[in-house]
């Protein structure tokens, strides 16, 4: 066999198997892909489901970050009571030092509470109410009423005869003050004006024994009906003396 013919022969077969390479190669770029298989879960689901997460976890044991400078002075007051009580008893969170001052608050407000009423129904039940709502008697002797603006006309006498005889004895010394106040002013020891205090009187009177016994008087009279203290017989014939002997030596 000539060279030339195993040459040709050699490119023949070189090439017939190029191309069977190239075909094989070919059909496995085309063959598909194997893909891993997936499981797919279809089991129902539960949904659950959850109610205002919000205001659950609002409460102070999941507040970690207290900011109070730009809150108002009623929350800062809070809080700086809070941190009081909180250092005073040894409370180990600030929850629970944010719970005992809403504690003590509202036992604070029910006593201011009670209190408050307190005073109104005893003003109601006292006539003379005025000693919650208008003047002390430091301030003024006597409420200012009929009887006060019309003193010089009224007979002092017979009012303190009804009051003893009907056992008022708090009364009867009011009375017995007003008495005295008319006689002064009458004897020009004083200037009456219902709305001067005792200090008022004690310093018109000149006479250093006419003072000590308005003192004494007025200190009766004040004890007695403004102190609103129930006065026996025999504690109010001592008061009744003292009256008398003073309206004695006041001269008219």
């Amino acid at each position: 066999m000539s060279n030339f013919l195993k040459r040709y022969i050699a490119i023949l077969l070189f090439g017939t198997s190029a191309l069977l390479n190239a075909s094989s190669l070919t059909e496995s770029v085309r063959a598909p892909r194997l893909q891993d298989s997936l499981y797919f879960d279809n089991e129902p689901i539960d949904k659950r489901s959850y109610d205002d997460l919000k205001a659950k976890y609002s409460d102070d044991d999941f507040i970690y970050e207290r900011s109070v400078d730009q809150s108002g002075w009623w929350t800062r007051f809070k809080q700086w009571l809070s941190d009081i009580f909180k250092d005073l008893f040894d409370l180990n969170s600030d929850a629970k030092a944010s719970d005992f001052t809403d504690l003590a608050l509202t036992i604070f407000y029910v006593v201011i509470f009670l209190l408050v009423v307190f005073f109104i129904v005893k003003a109601i039940i006292n006539k003379e109410g005025k000693w919650v709502f208008g003047k002390s008697s430091d301030k003024s002797i006597i409420p200012v009423t009929d009887l006060e603006n019309n003193i010089h006309v009224t007979d002092f006498s017979t009012l303190v005869e009804e009051a003893e005889g009907s056992g008022n004895y708090r009364l009867a010394i009011r009375f017995y003050y007003l008495w005295l106040l008319k006689a002064l002013s009458e004897a020009e020891l004083i200037d009456y004006d219902v709305e001067k205090t005792n200090s008022d009187y004690y310093y018109e009177i000149t006479s250093e024994a006419t003072k000590k016994e308005f003192s004494y008087t007025s200190y009766l009279y004040n004890y007695i009906w403004y102190g609103e203290f129930d006065i026996d017989d025999l504690q109010f014939q001592r008061a009744k003396k003292a009256f008398t002997r003073f309206l004695n030596t006041i001269k008219v």
